[in-house]
């Protein structure tokens, strides 16, 4: 008896701790699934609820995630990133490959995961290289790339995903939206990235093992199909079903792997805009403020409730899709909490550098900013040449 009441408070403790670990990781989702629970209050269920969701941006985003899991057990995303890095041999150029192999990865991997497969390899190769004083620039200008860098394709960001198929953009037009804020982006990345002195340095460590070549070539297949998805030139029910059978054949635990947190946040945000459209004095206050500058107010919600739900939420009061875009795609930058990819990068740094975090916090702030502030002048040049 003894026994068991001696190991009772330490059983309790690792129950608090774990429940403690999933809350802190799914911040957004328990926000999302909060305030879906309130609208309710004021919009009884009824059959228009089931209108709320859209089955073709949630069957896309869970081929996109899946495909990606697979791919990342297979340690695609690692072995590539490692070749970039090691030919370059200085910390300069180190950087670039790290933040630039970010930038275009989340154009195909989306830009939280992007963080999740390259933020730990930046802290091992500038770990191995003995240079960890630049850990908060370099992490904080990958997060920046893989917010910024995701914006040009309709699946780098799980906020285009959703417009552009609510809106039904046509693909031309996605792109020429979005290609001034990109090109700005990239040169304002590079230009920052330019600044770190090039003092030499080599990676220690072995270079990573490649990849099955029949796995990778397979899973490269299942990602074009997943594109073709997005882009509406394969029936979405039907790829669903393609991507799911083939992955539950080849490798059960990429679907096991699958961000469901993320799919999950996706339908409350949509309860919750839904039922926001439906009460009629958040439908003229909403509608009027954004009706002023869907850009500027866009770009402001991301700043307190992150750019996917803004993208959810303001959808429903706006047919100014080229502003609203660009908006919820610039406005992930500014505050931590504008984007779940800043949240991402903020628990990360926290984890490898502890003693470190006041002053990752004002960098972050600083550099976001400055970008935000260019990024929205570009937005509204882009906005009126479209």
């Amino acid at each position: 008896m003894e026994k068991e009441e001696t190991q009772s408070p330490s059983r309790g403790k690792r129950f608090l701790w774990t429940a403690g670990h999933i809350l802190r990781g799914n911040v957004v989702l328990l926000v999302a699934l909060a305030a879906a629970a309130i609208t309710c209050f004021f919009v009884p269920f009824d059959k228009e609820y089931l209108g709320y969701f859209d089955l073709r941006t949630l069957s896309c985003l869970f081929c996109t995630l899946a495909v990606v899991a697979a791919l990342r057990n297979i340690k695609f995303f690692v072995w590539l990133a490692d070749i970039i890095v090691r030919r370059f041999k200085n910390m300069r150029n180190i950087v670039l490959a790290l933040v630039f192999v970010t930038y275009f990865g989340s154009m195909i991997m989306a830009n939280d995961m992007a963080l999740v497969t390259f933020l730990p390899l930046g802290w091992f190769v500038l770990e191995s290289c003995g240079n960890k004083r630049l850990a908060a620039f370099t992490f904080i200008m990958q997060n920046i790339a893989a917010n910024l860098g995701g914006m040009l394709t309709p699946f780098g960001n799980p906020q285009n995903l959703y417009l552009y198929s609510y809106y039904e953009i046509p693909t031309g037009e996605f792109f020429a939206i979005m290609s001034i804020p990109f090109a700005v982006a990239f040169v304002l990345i590079l230009g920052v990235c330019l600044t770190v002195k090039p003092e030499p340095a080599e990676v220690q460590s072995k270079p990573k093992k490649a990849p099955p070549v029949w796995r990778t070539a397979v899973y490269a297949a299942l990602f074009v199909l997943s594109v073709l998805i997005v882009f509406r030139v394969f029936p979405y029910y039907w790829g669903l079903l393609a991507v799911f059978v083939a992955l539950l054949i080849l490798d059960y635990k990429s679907i096991l792997h699958v961000d469901y947190g993320l799919l999950l946040t996706f339908c409350a945000f949509f309860v919750f805009s839904g039922n926001m459209a439906r009460i009629p004095a958040v439908e003229n206050f909403l509608g009027g403020l954004i009706a002023l500058d869907p850009l500027a107010f866009g770009t402001l919600s991301c700043q307190f409730i992150s750019n996917v739900p803004s993208s959810v939420l303001l959808s429903r009061f706006t047919q100014d899709y080229a502003r609203l875009l660009i908006a919820v795609n610039i406005g992930g930058l500014g505050t931590p909490i504008a984007s779940l990819a800043s949240l991402i990068t903020l628990n990360t740094f926290r984890r490898v550098n502890p003693g470190e975090t006041k002053r990752y916090i004002g960098k972050f702030l600083l550099l976001n900013f400055s970008f935000l502030a260019v990024l929205l002048a570009s937005g509204y040049l882009a906005a009126a040449v479209v």
